[in-house]
């Protein structure tokens, strides 16, 4: 327990993560959390995966991801990039393999499968299925087949998914929730919001996102206090 938190005060934190499945600060976030909750091993916590598009101007389909790199950064400032990327994820336990990524998705339906999974308790093990079959496997993560066979390692069931895949299903939603975090002001990701009240941007080292969270606790559990 975080010290100075009584037992009765002590109620699940909420962890909104605004993501996106191909961004691969977003993968080192998740990594950087979870080491920040380990050092809290007594704080209860509730995360919640929410979407967000770092370009969503990519059609349906995917495009080249070589082409993408070269129009967006040009083939030199994309090696410099993953070259630092690479170093951030052997420190995150994280084996980035970027040259077998062959096509840069758009991700609204990566998200609406992150959506589906709330209910059942399996969003935060589909976010890492999705990481590690982007970036680590270099699979199309664009792919509805791919999405559905995910979500069926992942408990949920396939068939439904692949289904409700081909339909407009919480389409507007997940653009209305990505809508909704630019309007507060995300700008990029991953950025953590705790407790609904507290923002932290960027993949921070473990030891800022556990002193953040130890921060949101005391101030929800003080408003608690004030407002018996």
């Amino acid at each position: 327990m975080t010290a100075g938190v009584n037992d009765e005060a002590q109620v699940p934190l909420t962890i909104d993560v605004v993501s996106d499945a191909v961004c691969p600060w977003c993968f080192v976030g998740k990594r950087r959390l979870e080491a920040a909750l380990a050092s809290l091993p007594d704080t209860p916590v509730e995360i919640r995966w929410r979407p967000f598009q770092l370009d969503a101007t990519i059609p349906q389909g995917g495009i080249s991801r070589a082409d993408y790199l070269s129009r967006k950064f040009g083939p030199e400032r994309a090696a410099e990039i993953y070259g630092r990327l690479n170093g951030v994820g052997e420190e995150a336990g994280i084996p980035f393999a970027f040259d077998k990524i062959e096509r840069s998705p758009n991700t609204l339906d990566a998200h609406r499968v992150i959506r589906w999974a709330q209910p059942t308790g399996r969003q935060t093990e589909i976010v890492e299925r999705l990481f590690n079959a982007y970036f680590i496997e270099g699979g199309d993560i664009g792919d509805r087949d791919l999405l559905a066979r995910i979500a069926g390692e992942c408990g949920l069931d396939a068939k439904i998914i692949r289904a409700r895949l081909d339909t407009d299903a919480d389409l507007d939603e997940v653009k209305e929730e990505i809508a909704v975090a630019q309007r507060i002001g995300v700008t990029g990701v991953p950025f953590f919001i705790l407790g609904g009240k507290y923002a932290v941007a960027g993949a921070q080292p473990p030891e800022a996102l556990a002193s953040a969270i130890e921060k949101a606790i005391h101030a929800n559990a003080d408003n608690a206090e004030l407002q018996v």
